[in-house]
């Protein structure tokens, strides 16, 4: 029975695009459905934030042929400084001392799915856009796929579709895939800094008793800012004058930049732990956003997605090659159990840092100073951080 395609991608930023990519290669019929026009997705406020790279991350993205011509649009990571605000623990990981060019890059999301975005409308992978999904079918060799486009119901089918269509996913909603939720009573308050002293390539995470603030490298006079803050405290931040969030902010970073100067609006986002029950269901993966939704502190949510992304193009393109279906449950199976241990490790590592770290009790606060403090003179326990931050941790 002949199927409109081999593999339909739900969703078309960076996760689905970057899916496509890499499995161009390989023979099979590949659609892309986004629910919104590229003009849309440039114009979207998400694509001002700043995505933190592993330098994993940028390992699969030259192999995807994407970081060769937008590498020189991102800020290489040289140095990471981690502190705890009002307290004397601090660790400093260092590129050179890993032995390595970069611990990371720092590039802004809108640079990123631009390129990506042209290379996938260079490529001979099919877009299907603006359309919705409002209904899946699976059938013993296909799953039937209803869209709305422009008002008008497109049918199409395919041996295996892919959500890649973020954490408000319909694929998982129609695919009845259950999810939990942990509230972390947090809000993560965005925005852009330009400094008065460089910041030499430096990557700043402080903790404080109401969450991280991290301030990322971009250009040379500017910082990306993950402030987190609970929700009371971000929600008057929001309401209160830029001059008064500049002075707050200011007060919890301290001066080592030198004045901070307000370059691009405030945006905040309430913090969840949220991760799906499982990854697959018949003729059916998600992935990326879809799956797992992490808090940034340590900026590992991308960097897990596209771990999600080769593994799952890994496990298509061996399963193409030897003709095998694409939609199977052994091959689903097969790239679900690969990817447990990655997720539960990352997972446990961001959960456990919000929790370690956003709160003041006295006992808590001494234990991981000291901590901080020992990890600073270890050079193994600074080795595995480092190779942590830059994704290439194992187990």
């Amino acid at each position: 029975m002949a199927h409109d395609y081999d593999l339909l991608i739900v969703g078309g930023g960076l996760a689905g695009n970057c899916l496509a990519l890499a499995l161009q290669g390989c023979g099979l019929r590949i659609a892309i459905a986004e629910a919104n026009s590229r003009a849309q997705l440039q114009a979207s406020a998400a694509g001002d934030r700043a995505l933190a790279l592993a330098a994993g991350t940028v390992n699969a993205l030259e192999a995807l042929g994407i970081w060769q011509d937008i590498g020189a649009k991102a800020t290489a990571i040289g140095h990471i400084h981690i502190s705890d605000r009002g307290h004397f623990g601090k660790t400093r990981l260092s590129a050179a001392k890993a032995q390595v060019p970069a611990l990371g890059y720092v590039i802004t999301a809108r640079d990123l799915e631009g390129h990506v975005g042209d290379l996938v409308a260079q490529s001979p992978i099919t877009r299907i856009t603006p359309a919705r999904v409002v209904g899946l079918m699976s059938g013993s060799e296909a799953m039937n796929v209803s869209l709305k486009q422009d008002g008008d119901s497109l049918n199409v089918s395919a041996k295996l579709v892919v959500g890649a269509d973020g954490g408000l996913s319909s694929v998982r909603t129609l695919l009845d895939i259950p999810q939990h939720s942990t509230d972390y009573r947090q809000t993560a308050l965005v925005t852009t800094v330009k400094t008065t002293l460089p910041h030499r390539n430096t990557a700043y995470e402080r903790f404080t008793a109401s969450g991280p603030l991290a301030l990322l490298p971009l250009g040379k006079y500017h910082c990306s800012v993950v402030w987190t803050r609970t929700t009371d405290e971000a929600e008057a931040l929001m309401l209160g004058s830029e001059a008064d969030f500049l002075s707050e902010l200011q007060d919890c970073f301290g001066y080592r930049l030198g004045g901070l100067t307000l370059t691009a609006p405030r945006r905040a986002f309430p913090l969840s732990l949220i991760r799906a029950d499982t990854m697959q269901a018949d003729r059916a993966v998600i992935i990326g956003n879809a799956v797992h939704q992490l808090h940034p502190v340590a900026g590992q949510g991308f960097n897990l997605g596209l771990r999600d992304v080769m593994q799952l193009a890994e496990a298509l393109s061996a399963a193409a090659h030897s003709q095998q279906d694409l939609g199977s449950r052994e091959v689903l199976s097969r790239y679900s159990q690969a990817r447990r241990k990655d997720h539960a490790r990352v997972i446990g590592f961001t959960d456990s840092l919000v929790k370690i770290f956003s709160n003041d009790w006295l006992a808590l606060a001494a234990a991981r100073n000291v901590g901080l403090t020992l990890l600073d003179h270890i050079p193994a326990a600074k080795a595995v951080l480092a190779k942590q931050a830059m994704g290439l941790a194992e187990g």
